[in-house]
């Protein structure tokens, strides 16, 4: 599924559909208002932070709770992150085990998070949250779950890609959000706005957002000793963007023969494999994916697609530092 373009227009001047899906919207906004009122289900003993967003589909959530966890690993505490598992067909709770699990099982997301520290899928969050604790979890990190009320938040983030914003600032399915955006950030403590300088500085003006604390950051390749440059590259995406992906490979100077964006979360299927490593061979290009893809490919592609792994970088990282240090014992 591709998300509509008038999702897209300006706030100010919605598009006719947007128009006459308005009444479906305040619907949907007023069912998230009744989920979000729900007392929590249960109150963990150690800190609980979430990483959300307000619009569907990709924003940067996942960078960003590695980010996360990486800081606060380094800080010394011991985080679990906790994920439902978009896309996998176990409820819950398990551990993901990148040796045992498939993303059929778990996600594709919870599998490239489990690289990084211990990751738990559960359709009940409190279910999960109980699980993630009695194993030595000393902080949560949920991985989406904004509009999920079972968990209290110590602290809770809205991600946001600058390069789309709010769209045209109208819940689904006139727009992109699942709830208004005046009633989302009153439950934030900070939102996290992901891109380049120039889309940051365009959604600054576009959203203002002046009642919540903004933090920006961008995405950037992760080196490993790979040289892009000049490299004849077949790329393909099933990510929220993949036109960001694409724009980063040439960004870095690779000489993109070929764009394949596929839905987020598209099976990686053998047949769609054969085909784009018969185009490849064709172009005389290399395959090229995500990291977040690159765990969906079946086993006898996975030596001959590069990923491309990027890593979250923060413009003030201290302002991040502080909000962790704040939830983490003395």
């Amino acid at each position: 599924m591709r998300a509509p373009g008038f999702w897209f227009t300006p706030p100010d001047r919605p598009a006719l559909a947007a128009r006459l899906l308005a009444p479906l919207g305040a619907l949907y906004a007023r069912a998230t208002a009744r989920r979000v009122a729900r007392p929590p289900d249960w109150r963990p003993p150690v800190p609980v932070i979430c990483v959300g967003n307000l619009n569907v589909g990709g924003s940067g959530k996942t960078p960003t709770v590695i980010a996360l966890v990486q800081m606060l690993q380094a800080m010394g505490a011991v985080p679990h992150v906790l994920s439902r598992g978009y896309g996998g067909r176990l409820e819950g709770p398990v551990q993901v085990d990148e040796r045992a699990h498939a993303p059929d099982d778990v996600g594709d997301e919870p599998l490239l998070i489990s690289a990084f520290a211990p990751v738990w899928v559960a359709r009940d969050r409190a279910a999960g949250a109980r699980a993630a604790v009695a194993a030595g979890a000393g902080v949560l990190v949920l991985d989406d779950g904004f509009q999920n009320p079972a968990l209290p938040r110590d602290l809770a983030l809205v991600v946001v890609d600058a390069g789309v914003g709010f769209g045209n600032g109208r819940c689904l399915p006139a727009g992109p959000l699942r709830e208004p955006v005046a009633a989302g950030l009153v439950r934030a403590d900070m939102v996290l706005c992901i891109g380049p300088d120039v889309m940051r500085a365009q959604f600054r003006a576009a959203w203002g957002l002046d009642e919540v604390p903004l933090v920006e950051a961008e995405l950037r390749p992760l080196a490993m000793g790979m040289n892009w440059r000049g490299l004849r590259v077949l790329a393909f995406a099933g990510i929220g963007r993949p036109e960001k992906f694409f724009a980063s490979l040439r960004a870095e100077g690779a000489e993109l023969l070929r764009a394949e964006a596929l839905s987020d979360h598209q099976p990686l299927t053998e047949g769609l494999m054969a085909r784009l490593e018969f185009e490849a061979k064709a172009l005389g290009a290399q395959l090229v994916t995500t990291e977040k893809d690159a765990v969906r490919l079946p086993a006898r592609f996975r030596a001959q697609v590069l990923a491309f792994p990027v890593r979250l970088e923060f413009a003030e990282v201290t302002k991040v530092e502080e909000q962790l240090r704040r939830l983490l014992p003395e």
